[in-house]
């Protein structure tokens, strides 16, 4: 049985949601970014392997040549899913790779929004 990575945003929230003080708050941040991103990106890359039979490099270029497809299409819900993807790569780097990011937490709410939103659009032009 295939992974739903949708289950990558339900964590994203629960990590979101939580206030232990064995995890730091920057950390659960960065982690939600990065969960949400994945989530999104891989059921929306999955969904045009599956849904519309195209094929993707297998390496990091896959990111942009998802983002690609949704964002050229005419069709405003598929420029919805490539702008959010953006947006949602954006942020996951530099929660990934930078040491300092303003707004972490904004970013990361945001994020998670991000991530709903483009799950949603899925299914509706299932």
């Amino acid at each position: 049985m295939a992974f739903d990575w949708s289950q990558y945003l339900t964590l994203a929230e629960e990590i979101l949601g939580q206030s232990t003080p064995l995890i730091d708050r920057e950390c659960r941040y960065r982690a939600s970014i990065h969960l949400a991103y994945y989530a999104a990106f891989v059921s929306a890359r999955n969904y045009l392997q599956d849904r519309k039979g195209c094929t993707f490099s297998k390496t990091g270029r896959v990111h942009q040549e998802v983002m690609s497809y949704f964002s050229k299409n005419l069709d405003s819900d598929y420029k919805r899913i490539g702008q959010n993807l953006k947006n949602l790569r954006t942020d996951r780097n530099k929660a990934d790779y930078q040491n300092c990011v303003l707004d972490l937490a904004k970013k990361s709410h945001k994020s998670v929004k991000r991530s709903q939103e483009i799950i949603s659009l899925l299914v509706k032009i299932i």
